[in-house]
C-alpha cells in the first residue's frame, strides 16, 4: 500500500463554481497509483466542494442562484455579522455541502463519471485563496 499528498492553491473570482478536476487528474497520474482511494478536502469553512455537471455551465450557475435563494445576505436572523454580510451565509451553504470528498482510483484514474467534473464552491462574494488537500491510498 502507498500513500501520496498534495496541496492544490486555487484562487477565486468570489462567489461560484471553480472546476478544478484537471489539476486533481494530473497529480494522481504522477503519483503512480493506479488503484485506490483518493481524498479531496477543502480547508476552509466559507467553501466546499462538490462532483457535479462539467457539460452544461448552467447547472453551476443555477446550483450559486438556488443557494442564494436559500441562505441569503442580509438575514435580520443572522448573529454572526461581524466578518460582513456573506459570511454567515457562506458557512450555511459549507454546513448544506461537503468539505471533503472520496472518489475511488481505478486504472490509474479518478472514477468519475461521463459528465462529473471536482468544483471548488465559493462561497463569499471577495475573491479568496483556497487550500485544496489531496490525499490517494493504494497500490
Amino acid at each position: 500500500m502507498r500513500q501520496a499528498v498534495h496541496r492544490i492553491e486555487i484562487r477565486t473570482r468570489g462567489k461560484g463554481f471553480t472546476d478544478f478536476t484537471r489539476e486533481v487528474e494530473n497529480w494522481l497520474g504522477h503519483t503512480g497509483i493506479q488503484n485506490g482511494l483518493l481524498t479531496v478536502f477543502v480547508q476552509h469553512t466559507s467553501a466546499s466542494l462538490v462532483i457535479q455537471e462539467n457539460a452544461d455551465p448552467d447547472v453551476v450557475r443555477d446550483l450559486t442562484d438556488y443557494f442564494e435563494r436559500i441562505a441569503p445576505e442580509n438575514d435580520p436572523h443572522y448573529r454572526h455579522t461581524l466578518e460582513g454580510p456573506d459570511d454567515m451565509p457562506a458557512h450555511i451553504k459549507s454546513a448544506l455541502t461537503s468539505t471533503s470528498l472520496s472518489v475511488p482510483v481505478i486504472g490509474g484514474e479518478m472514477a468519475l463519471g461521463t459528465w462529473q467534473g471536482i468544483y471548488l464552491f465559493e462561497h463569499r462574494s471577495a475573491p479568496h485563496r483556497r487550500t485544496i488537500a489531496l490525499h490517494v491510498m493504494g497500490e
